[in-house]
């Protein structure tokens, strides 16, 4: 045996007040009267493995309920791995505790090894742990995708159909990139010639930043060069001319000053003052030679400071409101001009992965039919032999296999099951059986068949065997009770046959005290026991309690 559920601890769950269950080994029966809250415990359960709770689940009166399960883990089992990497505490001595509580004013929160965890992180332990089927859960074999994965469970192929899948999801990324470059081929060819010519005539204009302004200042004084060369002139004569230069009176001036200043101290501002203005006024003159000698009065300087700024205003007309704004269009045209280049590179690329892809997807894929076809001949065998156990003596089952034209994402092919109740009845599709006994034994034969293959630990049973009975629910019993030699079974059933075949049983009770009603688990052994089995074959009589005694003698 390996995982189990050691105990369940209920509190404040719907018609339970507080209810702590040991659950043995092999196969467990959970029996009682219609309505007398065996739901309640597999709904418990349900919270365990990360199914969402709703506060209409906690009893009336109550601000809270909670759910704690212990599970006994072996060493090597896969969920160690998921708790660590989920952040839970480790299992002391392979104990593992969850913990689900529901409030009325918060939300409710879950725990594992008394470390707070994720919903997802209970389902992930749960899928590892246990498999629950309801009373409509064999519907879910009419799926042809359900059914290929009960053959893939059976031919131990599951990795490959990961690598399948894997496989599937490259190839299909590869092609699809591939026909949206194909798509966009025209488009983007039509781009990368408006880019190369934008980036050459941007390169070609060897733009500065920030030039503009400077070339509209020498723009206006070459445009003004005749006046401004006039003006030069008549500052020229008014300062050094021939008649009564101005720098010729101020130095008169300034010697005149100094001779004050000598004669009398207190004129030494006058002096001072008059003495500056003579080194301004040389300076001035100093400055106005060297700024005549500088005019650019070359017709051809205007006419390429004219040619430069018409220039400018193209560029800035095409590509932004500045010459920096320009820049910058460049810089990111080239950007995308490399990008759309490598979009090339990339298809060349692309025109080598995709055949490799191909090729490995089909070299999974032949594997994977390889492994299904080898195994359908053992699976049906083995299910009409559990069929034949079940009351199907002369039943037909086959498995067949259908080449797809192109790959689904489980392989490249479907899968039928095939089922003929009755000798010499034509074998039909499973969804075309209308009987929901046949459909349910068919499920438990097929459970049966891959227990040994089955990795799920916990097997639980909601009334799968309803719409059976007599003999034939003896044999589901007794298939149960195998089944319970490789797994923990837990079966709640409303079938005497089956509740007796089971190695333990359990009864659900509901009673009320004074004004509020209580659900309660009891375990039936020895008396208790035949008498729970009586009630099930119909009451208490003494032919009730004989046939109870029969079938728990087996």
């Amino acid at each position: 045996m390996s995982a189990t559920l050691v105990s369940l601890r209920i509190r404040n769950l719907a018609l339970v007040e507080d209810l702590l269950w040991e659950i043995p080994t092999g196969c467990v029966a959970i029996t009682g009267e219609t309505g007398a809250g065996k739901s309640i415990i597999l709904g418990a359960v349900k919270l365990l493995v990360g199914e969402r709770g709703e506060k209409s689940l906690i009893r009336s009166g109550a601000e809270s309920c909670s759910v704690e399960g212990v599970f006994d883990l072996p060493p090597d089992s896969p969920v160690h791995a998921i708790l660590e990497e989920g952040g839970a505490e480790p299992c002391e001595d392979g104990r593992l505790l969850i913990r689900r509580t529901l409030t009325l004013s918060t939300a409710g929160r879950q725990f594992a090894n008394g470390s707070p965890c994720t919903l997802a992180l209970l389902r992930q332990v749960g899928d590892l742990l246990v498999d629950l089927h309801g009373p409509h859960d064999h519907q879910s074999l009419f799926s042809r995708d359900q059914q290929l994965f009960v053959l893939d469970a059976f031919a131990g192929c599951d990795k490959l159909r990961l690598d399948f899948a894997i496989a599937r999801r490259e190839y299909l990324h590869l092609t699809t990139e591939k026909a949206r470059l194909s798509e966009e081929g025209g488009a983007i060819a039509r781009e990368v010639d408006l880019l190369t010519h934008q980036i050459a005539e941007i390169e070609s204009a060897s733009l500065l930043p920030d030039e503009e302004d400077p070339l509209l200042v020498r723009h206006k004084a070459a445009a003004n060069n005749h006046r401004i060369v006039e003006l030069c002139a008549n500052l020229s004569a008014l300062l050094e001319g021939e008649d009564s230069p101005l720098v010729d009176h101020i130095a008169a001036g300034s010697r005149l000053a100094r001779e004050m200043q000598r004669l009398d101290s207190q004129a030494s501002p006058i002096a001072e003052a008059i003495g500056a203005l003579h080194e301004s006024t040389t300076e001035i003159s100093r400055s106005l030679e060297h700024y005549s000698a500088s005019l650019e009065s070359d017709p051809a300087v205007l006419a390429g400071i004219e040619s430069r700024l018409d220039l400018l205003q193209t560029i800035k007309r095409k590509y932004g409101i500045t010459i920096n704004d320009a820049i910058v269009f460049g810089v990111t045209a080239t950007e995308r001009l490399a990008a759309l280049r490598n979009r090339e590179v990339r298809t060349a690329d692309l025109d080598h992965a995709i055949p490799a892809a191909e090729k490995t997807l089909r070299a999974i894929g032949e594997g994977l039919t390889r492994s299904r076809t080898a195994a359908v001949p053992t699976l049906s065998k083995l299910v009409k032999s559990h069929l034949a156990d079940l009351g199907f003596v002369h039943a037909g089952f086959s498995i067949g296999l259908e080449s797809l034209s192109d790959c689904s994402p489980q392989g490249f092919e479907h899968v039928e099951f095939l089922f003929a109740p009755n000798v010499g009845e034509p074998e039909r599709p499973l969804r075309a059986i209308a009987s929901s006994g046949e459909i349910s034994r068919v499920m438990l034969a097929l459970k049966s068949s891959l227990a040994a293959k089955d990795s799920v630990p916990i097997l639980i049973f909601d009334e799968i065997d309803a719409n059976v009975g007599g003999e034939i629910g003896a044999k589901v019993g007794a298939k149960m009770k195998e089944l319970g030699t490789s797994h923990q079974v837990l079966c709640i059933t409303h079938l005497p046959q089956v509740a007796a075949a089971a190695s333990s049983q359990f009864v659900v009770t509901k009673e009320a005290a004074g004004e509020r009603t209580r659900t309660d688990l009891i375990r039936a052994s020895g008396d208790a026991r035949e008498q729970e089995i009586a009630r099930m074959l119909g009451g208490q009589s003494s032919t009730a309690r004989k046939h109870a005694h029969t079938l728990l003698a087996g």
